[in-house]
């Protein structure tokens, strides 16, 4: 059995179609979803740039090495202090590149 059994049909005109198509590109969802969820009072979003994902992917793999370090401390019952000190750092120098790319502000052109 179906969990979505009632259908509803109704007609836009072309500027209303032409936003939700532009909505539907935005937003990175199918035209059904993105009405099922605006039906459901969520916040609408646009879909985030491929850099956002290449972001998570390098925070992860950071997170994922940290707990590594952490399983292996746990289980020797010492810290890998080199592999400690590099995972640091290289989740300091990750923190600048977001900041300098995402979060400082950028200056007028003069």
């Amino acid at each position: 059995m179906r969990k979505r059994n009632v259908q509803i049909l109704f007609r836009l005109s072309e500027e209303e179609a032409d936003y939700l198509y532009r909505l539907v590109g935005q937003s990175g969802r199918s035209k059904e979803a993105l009405l099922r969820s605006m039906v459901m009072g969520y916040r609408l979003c646009q879909k985030p740039d491929p850099e956002f994902y290449k972001i998570m992917r390098e925070l992860s793999a950071i997170g994922n090495r940290i707990n590594q370090l952490a399983a292996k401390a746990n289980a020797l019952g010492f810290i890998d202090t080199p592999m400690l000190r590099e995972e640091a750092k290289r989740w300091h120098d990750f923190q600048i590149d977001v900041r300098k790319k995402y979060l400082l502000p950028k200056r007028a052109a003069t």
